[in-house]
């Protein structure tokens, strides 16, 4: 699957499991690294860096960029095969169960 199709279902999907949030698509040229979605829920937000598969390479600063929000929130790289986990994640972050 393209990275292309997996983020677009990914947006879908976000939008339908979070309805009342907010997902913001993130221009890859202004800040080279940073999570390509921000999701904006209530008085919280996540950040995640969509890859096509968990081989997929990453770019310069997309690790530090997802550890350094991560330290501030929730960031992740999400994939196909990680998908269902990081959701779960983001759910308890939405729902005040994770620090």
């Amino acid at each position: 699957m393209l990275e292309s199709k997996f983020q677009s279902d990914l947006i879908h999907e976000i939008k339908t499991r979070f309805p009342s949030c907010i997902v913001l698509k993130n221009d890859p040229n202004y800040i080279q690294g940073v999570p390509d979605l921000i999701i904006l829920c209530h008085d919280k937000w996540v950040a995640l860096e969509v890859k096509k598969d968990q081989h997929a390479p990453t770019r310069p600063n997309q690790k530090y960029y997802v550890n350094k929000l991560n330290e501030m929130s929730y960031a992740s790289f999400i994939f196909p095969e990680n998908k269902s986990d990081v959701l779960f994640e983001v759910e308890q972050i939405f729902k005040g169960k994770r620090k």
